[in-house]
């Protein structure tokens, strides 16, 4: 309860594919002003693991509080079960009495579909879904989406596409809005994926979920509120708009201290995620958009600067939200979350983007969080998982699940002294997106990281205290031994729920 004895309000927002350290005040040349000011208001979460380092799984992770191997959905392109969905936190809240929503890039069910599912979120189905459609969706009473979010392909014409696709073809500018989206203000080297977007911010998928997210806000409810905000930045491609694209310059900003591509120590699947054919049928879009070659230090330069651009937008946008939040009286009953669905290689290791190599900038997203029993200026190092938000906020709420959860409530973590042993991490890997079919699981503690192969048997596993950087493999040196023995106990100990290997029913 807040001090007026109300139950508090529950801002959750999401990036996608943010590394956990690109925010100013942990060091990175990024302007995160916002996030900055959040963060020494309120607790910073150094340690938080994503359930599964794409987007998909990690997505319904968070929505329902379990490991992708139970609910299902394990890999990217396989949809989301509504009987689950709809029993996850946001159903839990809305049961108890909570106003749920959310708006932005939700991505619980496939996008690029082999053919029509049913799935609002299917670019096919999104054309038989009624204008002015605003849910109910996975538990959610209110749902404003943005269908993909990613301007490597142009936002779905009208009859398809969902709220944000209906608003941005309104006013019969959708052409000129389609050129200056993919035209580019300048010439940035021949970088992979990166150009400086000529749409106007007031048109881009940022500003409109902030616009919408602050539209809900100023509603008047006498019920307590839990809004999901989901930017789908800064996912690649890197399409900063200006003058965001030109916020911080390539010349200037941090390259990875250890950027050189090398498969030597690694486990075998190393090597096969980047070098293995790709089945025809996905060969395509993995080559052109999801497998990325090694890059010079210039193009790499282009894409962090780029990256960063699409992150100060993101910042600025919450900032709003925010600004909005305080000055209608909300601030002191509502709790704010801040955090991503994973990360990005973003060079180290001479990889970007993500893949089956869950090293710290694609595993730990970390987070920020402020609310009425939050303290303010504190870290906290216990491991953590993003499943564990639903479970946190039924607590605040004090509302119970309506099935049983793996995720744990934070809230003694974030504001008194409890710990935590260590959070885990599955994909089981089908082979269309790098070649290979793999099926790993990781285990996160304070201090080292355990991954392991479970069909061939072969892992990783790193200390993290003497090799924050991940270069020296000990997970055959036998001077480690009792390490793995504890770390595999830790992988081991998953729930015994794991449903049966699901269907893919497109790319992502």
């Amino acid at each position: 309860m807040t001090a007026a004895g109300k139950r508090p309000n529950i801002l959750f927002i999401t990036s996608d594919q943010q590394r956990g350290d690109c925010y100013g005040f942990r060091g990175r040349r990024v302007q995160t002003p916002h996030l900055d000011i959040l963060a020494s208001e309120g607790t910073s979460l150094e340690t938080v693991i994503t359930p599964c380092v794409v987007c998909q799984p990690a997505r319904a992770s968070i929505l329902t509080g379990l490991l992708p191997r139970t609910h299902g959905v394990h890999d990217n392109g396989i949809d989301l079960n509504p009987a689950l969905g709809e029993k996850g936190f946001a159903g839990s809240l809305s049961t108890a009495g909570y106003h749920s929503a959310i708006i932005g890039k939700a991505h619980f069910s496939t996008y690029h579909t082999f053919g029509e599912t049913g799935r609002p979120e299917s670019i096919p189905d999104s054309s038989r879904v009624p204008p002015g459609w605003r849910g109910p969706y996975m538990g959610f009473d209110h749902a404003e989406l943005v269908l993909v979010g990613h301007n490597w392909w142009l936002p779905e014409a009208p009859p398809g596409g969902l709220a944000y696709e209906e608003w941005y073809y309104a006013d019969g500018r959708g052409e000129l809005k389609n050129r200056l989206l993919w035209e580019s203000n300048r010439d940035h080297g021949g970088a992979p994926q990166v150009w400086s977007s000529k749409l106007p911010v007031a048109w881009h998928n940022s500003t409109w979920i902030a616009d919408r997210a602050i539209a809900y806000l100023r509603q008047e409810r006498r019920e307590p509120f839990c809004l999901w905000v989901s930017f789908p930045d800064p996912h690649h491609p890197f399409d900063a708009p200006e003058p965001w694209a030109s916020l911080h310059r390539p010349e200037d900003v941090d390259l990875p201290e250890h950027r050189q591509r090398s498969f030597e120590g690694r486990p075998w699947w190393h090597r096969a995620a980047v070098e293995t054919e790709i089945p025809a049928e996905h060969r395509a879009l993995r080559e052109s958009y999801s497998r990325m070659p090694e890059v010079s230090d210039a193009h790499l330069r282009e894409i962090i600067a780029n990256t960063y651009g699409q992150i100060a937008l993101t910042d600025h946008s919450v900032g709003r939200i925010l600004t909005e939040l305080e000055h209608l009286g909300l601030g002191e009953e509502t709790y704010v979350v801040y955090t991503s669905d994973h990360g990005d290689w973003l060079g180290d290791h001479g990889l970007v983007l993500k893949g089956p190599m869950p090293f710290e900038g694609l595993l730990n997203v970390r987070a920020i969080v402020k609310g009425p029993d939050v303290p303010a200026g504190r870290q906290v190092s216990e491991p953590l998982s993003t499943l564990d938000f639903g479970a946190t906020f039924l607590d605040w709420g004090g509302a119970d699940s309506l099935m049983p959860i793996h995720g744990r409530s934070m809230r003694e973590v974030i504001s008194g002294d409890a710990t935590r042993d260590a959070a885990l991490s599955e994909w089981e890997l089908l082979p269309g997106r790098v070649g290979v079919g793999l099926s790993l699981r990781t285990v996160r503690t304070r201090s080292a990281k355990l991954t392991m192969d479970l069909a061939s048997g072969a892992g990783e596993m790193y200390d993290l205290d003497t090799d924050p950087f991940e270069l020296i493999n000990l997970f055959d040196d036998p001077d480690h031994a009792k390490m793995r023995e504890d770390l595999t106990a830790h992988l081991m100990a998953r729930p015994d729920d794991i449903a049966p290997n699901g269907v893919q029913v497109g790319m992502a």
